[in-house]
């Protein structure tokens, strides 16, 4: 991988039309700027390889699909980066790659898909969750923060405005079953079924011819996907939050409580921010 980070994702190709990307950062799979050349390096290769078919995203790490952004890193680390490919910056950039790309992607969601793991969840054609170990959360607001990774364009045409707004506005924790009632994930199976079910579906597909894929995706993507100007204002919105007072004394509260760290803060996240503002 490049840059001077440790290697916090894995690519295995099953098959050169059918690749597994996971997500192994111990103990908490955070991501941060560190992350980001990681996974650009994963989306371009995406983009451009002519055998792969379909890409399943997975977790190495026990209890953690993919969590928040990471909150120790310095803003800057950042707000520097240069926009990607689309013009939009880094993190929204390389999730509206990754739902246009003529490659068919799935989420197998093990652990916490928490902040930038929904993200990247909902930025992928479709999501598998573990009943027992699933958990999907946009927690930012609960901590004075505005999500940035594009959930505000894309879970309304996903599951409708109303529980769309409750997720969002909510900011608690959501199981693999009422993930699937909602519609935020495709199906939720029972933890010892998932991983073969994914596995038997990436399969199949993988069998198929690229073209007939790529061209019927592209179609469902004209009556799917937000335009980049619904996704661009997510992120300027998340990082102008970040640098107020109400969020940068609730995240002070989260991290005298644990947050970061291995414990039930990370845990239990949508409960600890609904525990902040006092009665």
């Amino acid at each position: 991988m490049t840059g001077g980070a440790s290697k916090q994702i894995l690519l295995t190709h099953r098959s050169p039309a059918y690749w597994r990307v996971t997500f192994d950062h111990p103990p908490l799979n955070i991501f941060g700027p560190e992350t980001i050349p990681q996974l650009n390096e994963i989306i371009t290769a995406i983009e451009t390889d002519e055998q792969v078919r379909v890409v399943v995203f997975d977790s190495a790490v026990e209890g953690f699909f993919l969590t928040h952004y990471n909150f120790v890193a310095k803003l800057e680390d950042s707000t520097r980066l240069p926009p990607g490919p689309t013009g939009l910056q880094q993190l929204p950039d390389m999730l509206v790659r990754l739902s246009r790309a003529p490659v068919v992607s799935i989420a197998s969601i093990r652990g916490r898909a928490t902040g930038v793991g929904s993200e990247l969840a909902l930025a992928s054609d479709m999501r598998f969750a573990s009943r027992e170990k699933a958990i999907l959360s946009q927690w930012e607001v609960g901590a004075g923060l505005v999500p940035g990774g594009g959930p505000m364009a894309r879970l309304p045409r996903l599951i409708g405005r109303g529980r769309a707004l409750e997720v969002l506005l909510g900011a608690d924790d959501i199981t693999g079953d009422i993930a699937e009632l909602y519609g935020y994930v495709n199906r939720s199976l029972p933890d010892a079924e998932l991983d073969a079910f994914v596995d038997a579906l990436a399969t199949r597909i993988s069998s198929f011819d690229k073209q007939a894929l790529a061209e019927t995706k592209r179609l469902v993507n004209l009556n799917s996907l937000p335009p980049d100007a619904e996704i661009a204002p997510e992120w300027d919105a998340f990082l102008a939050s970040l640098k107020r007072p109400a969020a940068q004394a609730r995240i002070r509260m989260l991290f005298e409580r644990g947050f970061h760290e291995p414990g039930d803060v990370e845990t239990r996240l949508g409960f600890h921010v609904g525990q902040l503002g006092g009665r």
